[in-house]
């Protein structure tokens, strides 16, 4: 009788490639489902607060006429 060619360690890296696999195809219609095309241009606008922080809110008129009049003396 001949042996298998089929070994156990052959089987279980069979199986981890097809785990592995499946496990890909998964997250990426996860991440098909959950991304946000189409972002508005204020989505994607960022501004800068008078500490030179990046900020996703626009800041105060008053606060940008002082910090624009402080910097052009």
């Amino acid at each position: 009788m001949a042996k298998s060619s089929e070994t156990f360690s052959k089987k279980e890296k069979e199986k981890k490639r097809i785990k592995k696999q499946r496990d890909k195809v998964e997250k990426m219609k996860e991440r098909k489902i959950n991304a946000k095309k189409g972002k508005t241009l204020e989505d994607m606008m960022a501004y800068i607060d008078e500490n030179g922080n990046i900020s996703s809110t626009p800041p105060e008129p008053q606060k940008v006429k002082l910090f624009l009049k402080g910097h052009n003396t």
